[in-house]
């Protein structure tokens, strides 16, 4: 069962997860492709900048669902279903290994979606729900980062960055400061260190223009912007 499981978890997030709601979206509603509009990205922040606020964050709620489903549901039965210990009926271990191995491939599916040659988008808000499913604690302060960084410095890519590197890196202290080395709980923090790391690539040319100071600040509740045509920013 847990061979099916990690097996079937990752395929079922690449598939799920690369269904992008912006995309859909934006041509039922707005007949554009987000793609074709402002940054080229598909996602919450180039989508809420070309059409605004009222399907924006339906977006950003479909966003976090599709991963957190799938995360969930996979990460769970592997918790439940997992052989390596019969003593133990529900392993966290194994829920941790689930929830890694299927965020990374949920992540992959979000930024390389097979339904839109490849191109989706950068998987912030797929790596937000994950965050959850590792430590809970960690996902508090990853959401306090995030949300204080934005409301200060206005950088939608520098807050997603910055919030999201720090997660790793107190999974990896809380994990030595055990005194003891887990192969599964080791597995399941480098899988997930995989995942933030694509994250931060995937946003590589935000941070071209963050050095460049020609990144563009965001506002969580401005005014509704108008559909812009494509500036070929990622």
């Amino acid at each position: 069962m847990d061979i099916f499981l990690l097996i079937m978890g990752p395929i079922c997030a690449y598939l799920l997860c690369g269904a992008n709601p912006a995309i859909i979206i934006s041509k039922l509603v707005y007949k554009k492709d987000i793609r074709t509009c402002g940054s080229g990205n598909a996602g919450f922040t180039n989508f809420k900048r070309n059409f605004g606020h009222k399907w924006a964050w339906w977006v950003l709620l479909f966003d976090l669902l599709k991963a957190g489903i799938v995360i969930g549901l996979f990460s769970t039965l592997l918790g439940f279903f997992s052989g390596w210990d019969p003593s133990v009926h529900f392993s966290t271990e194994a829920f941790k290994l689930g929830a890694a191995l299927t965020g990374l491939f949920a992540v992959i599916g979000h930024s390389y979606p097979i339904y839109y040659k490849f191109k989706g988008g950068k998987g912030f808000l797929v790596s937000l729900s994950l965050v959850w499913f590792m430590d809970w604690r960690v996902g508090l302060i990853v959401l306090a980062v995030f949300l204080a960084l934005l409301f200060t410095v206005k950088y939608m890519s520098l807050s997603a960055i910055a919030s999201m590197l720090i997660a790793p890196i107190v999974l990896w202290i809380m994990e030595i400061s055990k005194g003891t080395w887990n192969p599964v709980e080791i597995w399941a923090v480098s899988l997930y260190t995989a995942s933030v790391l694509l994250m931060v690539w995937r946003h590589h040319e935000n941070i071209g223009r963050l050095l460049t100071g020609t990144e563009k600040k965001f506002s969580l509740f401005g005014k509704n912007s108008k559909v812009e045509p494509n500036t070929q920013e990622k």
